[in-house]
């Protein structure tokens, strides 16, 4: 998923914000939270997310492999072997997924979430509010036989 600014999102877990006061200073009355399914537009990315230390650790082990590899002795290069191979699916997910960036994202109740792991968000159809391309059959405004588009909400 490629988040990039102007595009809509929608959030696919409840985030918990925290406590909700209210009445005499100190006085929890509930819990805050932003519920999942809430859609907002992308304002800004602001960076990737370090890689995990799997990912890291592949990369190193993968290297030390390629440019030693083959002066190792047998059981050392075997063992590294299988290091290598124990970290595979983790790094072949990395690589799926591609880079994870944070971004800040202004929900359509006014609310701003900033910061936010690209993790918790999923892409709408690729519409942005005013510019750029639109799913295939949605007119200008928006209808497809009626029906607003999900990502730009217009009629």
């Amino acid at each position: 998923m490629t988040l990039e600014e102007g595009r809509r999102v929608r959030l696919a877990e409840d985030l918990g914000i925290g406590e909700a006061f209210a009445g005499e200073p100190g006085a929890a009355v509930g819990f805050l939270a932003l519920g999942a399914g809430i859609e907002g537009t992308v304002e800004r990315v602001d960076g990737e997310l370090p890689e995990s230390h799997g990912v890291r650790e592949y990369q190193r082990l993968k290297a030390l492999f390629e440019d030693y590899g083959h002066t190792m002795p047998a059981g050392s290069r075997e063992r590294l072997e299988a290091e290598i191979a124990e970290l595979e699916p983790e790094w072949t997910a990395h690589r799926e997924r591609g880079k994870r960036v944070t971004v800040r994202v202004r929900w359509d109740n006014g609310l701003v979430l900033d910061g936010a792991h690209q993790d918790v968000l999923t892409l709408l159809c690729g519409g942005r509010r005013g510019v750029g391309p639109r799913p295939t059959g949605v007119s200008p405004r928006g209808s497809r036989a009626g029906a607003s588009c999900p990502a730009c909400r217009r009629r």
